[in-house]
């Protein structure tokens, strides 16, 4: 059950009253490139289209450690902790919601991409060997996919980014609050709801990657838009039609 509650820019704007999970999303990095509308809408299913921005589309390579527990905050040690790196973009239903189609979700739990592919969220994930480290100001993150595709990047963080400066371009690639999937051929929609990220400049001082390409995109061109953020407490609804 969710309840619509009004706030400010990046704000969730709905609380949901009986949580499926309870995540904390952390050590997190926003990489987003513009693409072409086209080249992202023909990856989608029938029923969404793709949100854009000054007419570009946009997809994210968003690495981070993800923290799993049930909604009384109990968890399961062979699916509560992991690494996780999502490929994803951003797009509107019939009814003009706003959330996120994800390309991939690639995890090092081998427990929680079975897990996740079996819910009826039906997420794509794949299961990866995975690799966070942290060290001053540097954060790199390896994504190795078992069906071979690699992601190498390491990430310099700067300065906070206050919340009144933070731009209708961020909001739009970060304060996201829905995700879409499709279950037998249906789309199902699911509630995540949490506090605006706290945001920090960053940039991509090592990036290669192949996750982007391995989901149909193609190449992407130029350097990436790049934020870090230490995380945020999430709370996860239950699917609906």
């Amino acid at each position: 059950m969710t309840t619509l509650t009004p706030g400010a820019p990046g704000t969730c704007p709905f609380t949901i009253d009986r949580p499926v999970m309870r995540h904390r999303w952390e050590r997190l990095t926003f990489l987003h490139w513009p693409f072409e509308a086209a080249d992202v809408q023909r990856l989608l299913p029938d029923g969404l289209e793709v949100e854009t921005y000054d007419g570009a589309a946009w997809v994210g390579l968003v690495p981070f450690y993800m923290r799993v527990a049930t909604p009384g905050g109990q968890r399961v040690p062979w699916a509560s902790n992991f690494c996780e790196t999502n490929v994803r973009t951003y797009v509107r239903d019939h009814a003009g919601r706003s959330g996120i189609w994800f390309f991939s979700l690639d995890a090092s739990r081998l427990g929680a991409v079975v897990t996740a592919r079996a819910t009826p969220y039906r997420l794509p994930y794949f299961w990866s060997s995975m690799r966070l480290r942290e060290r001053g100001n540097q954060i790199t993150y390896l994504s190795r996919r078992v069906w071979p595709a690699i992601s190498r990047l390491r990430i310099g963080i700067g300065a906070p980014i206050a919340p009144a400066d933070v731009t209708a371009l961020e909001h739009f690639l970060t304060a996201r609050f829905m995700l879409f999937s499709v279950t037998g051929g249906r789309p199902v929609s699911a509630r995540a709801c949490h506090q605006p990220w706290p945001l920090y400049r960053a940039q991509a001082q090592v990036l290669e990657d192949h996750l982007l390409t391995a989901a149909g995109l193609p190449a992407p061109e130029g350097e990436p838009l790049v934020h870090y953020s230490p995380g945020v407490d999430v709370t996860i609804g239950r699917p609906e039609p």
